[in-house]
């Protein structure tokens, strides 16, 4: 069992739980069904387990439960004050070096970035950004397989908070790229992150719309579009940050045009990449007036530049995170259909964990295969459009972290 813990403020007063609140040993606290009639129960709950906590494979039914909270908030015409509140109160995070990477509930990660880039507020902005990119580099530092195939899954699958898990997974390839392939110093790999997160500060807002809108974008909108760079500078150095090669990175990172990074400023050299990692995941990502690519074919797209030549910036994030990323789906010399759970020797060979087997039927268990064996090779990426098995992040994450000697075949 892996807990996660949770706030106090995501449990509905008088309405029966969705899950089981632990203690943080994992001893029952109460059952799934089970109605907390007034808040001083609940706190006395809370005090006797240490905290409240639920198991990994709960968080979904959490993170629903959550919302439905806010959105009953909403409809009951709460003040704005008092959601705004809940909302920051709920998602506190686990900052600590020590924090394993159980504890990290994707779903709720989503839910914070996505309520961070709507913050308006000085005082509480960059603080919680700060801790936004320092989960984001710990977990990229513990298993950054895994992170990759939480975002890049998530990213695929769904259009609910597409900004916010847009920016992290650009954040993230970002950060990996720089550090791992080309080698900046933490400060600018940093930077970078931070960045990238806000790369899209200015329309938030709308690339959430956008992503759910059938109709092409309006004139107004397009207008939106064009400015959304500068758009987002400004307002981030409004909210107080003053980093010149930051503030540069976020209005040129549409603009940043192609060539070695090494004659830019820190500034120019952080916007290539986000420019690069930014195409990558947008057309990786679904939107309802179109189909997301497989993310091989993305990233080959971010690989050559705007003349046709092999772009530095784009050759770095296909180092870092493969052709064949984690939480990708490939189709196997065997016919297997099988996800991506680990980058390999070299940029083609991922170990994969096998979904679907060559008669087409789910598999009862994943099965590990390690695609340099040539019985075992990889033959297709699949769009994730194609594969209807239904993807359990808390059942296969683990799998990123299987140790990398392992040769289960």
């Amino acid at each position: 069992m892996h807990l996660v813990t949770i706030s106090i403020d995501s449990i509905r007063i008088a309405h029966p739980l969705p899950f089981p609140l632990r203690d943080r040993e994992g001893t029952l606290l109460a059952c799934k069904g089970y109605v907390i009639p007034s808040r001083g129960d609940l706190e006395d709950i809370s005090q006797r387990g240490g905290g409240l906590y639920i198991d990994v494979a709960d968080s979904e039914a959490h993170h629903r439960a959550y919302v439905d909270r806010l959105h009953g908030m909403v409809r009951d015409d709460k003040p704005l004050k008092m959601i705004a509140d809940t909302k920051i109160s709920r998602f506190a995070f686990v900052d600590r070096q020590d924090a394993p990477d159980e504890r990290l509930d994707w779903l709720d990660l989503q839910t914070i970035a996505n309520f961070l880039l709507r913050d308006s507020q000085a005082t509480t902005f960059m603080e919680r950004l700060e801790q936004l990119q320092r989960q984001l580099a710990r977990h990229c530092l513990r298993n950054p397989d895994g992170t990759l195939f939480a975002l890049i899954y998530l990213s695929a699958n769904e259009l609910r908070m597409y900004s916010a898990t847009h920016a992290m997974l650009v954040s993230v390839m970002c950060m990996l790229a720089a550090k791992d392939v080309l080698q900046w110093p933490e400060a600018e790999v940093q930077t970078l992150g931070l960045a990238a997160l806000t790369m899209n500060y200015g329309m938030t807002e709308l690339q959430d719309q956008l992503a759910v809108q059938v109709a092409p974008p309006s004139k107004e909108q397009q207008i939106h579009i064009r400015q959304h760079a500068d758009r987002s500078a400004h307002m981030l150095a409004a909210m107080g940050i003053d980093d010149a090669h930051w503030l540069k990175a976020v209005k040129d990172h549409h603009t940043a045009a192609p060539g070695p990074l090494a004659p830019r400023d820190a500034g120019g050299r952080f916007a290539r990449l986000i420019q690069r990692a930014d195409m990558f995941a947008a057309r990786l990502s679904p939107r309802v007036s179109r189909k997301p690519i497989t993310p091989a074919m993305a990233m080959q797209g971010c690989y050559f530049d705007e003349n046709k030549a092999i772009d530095e910036a784009g050759a770095a994030l296909i180092k870092a995170v493969g052709i064949c990323q984690p939480g990708s789906f490939v189709r196997l010399a065997t016919q297997e259909i099988a996800v991506v759970i680990q980058r390999g020797q070299n940029t083609t060979t991922p170990k994969v964990a096998v979904l679907i087997n060559r008669a087409g039927l789910p598999t009862v268990d994943p099965v590990i295969r390690e695609t340099h064996l040539p019985e075992h090779r990889i033959v297709a990426s699949v769009p994730h459009s194609e594969v209807k098995v239904q993807i359990n992040l808390a059942k296969l994450l683990p799998l990123t972290a299987l140790p990398r000697s392992d040769r289960l075949l």
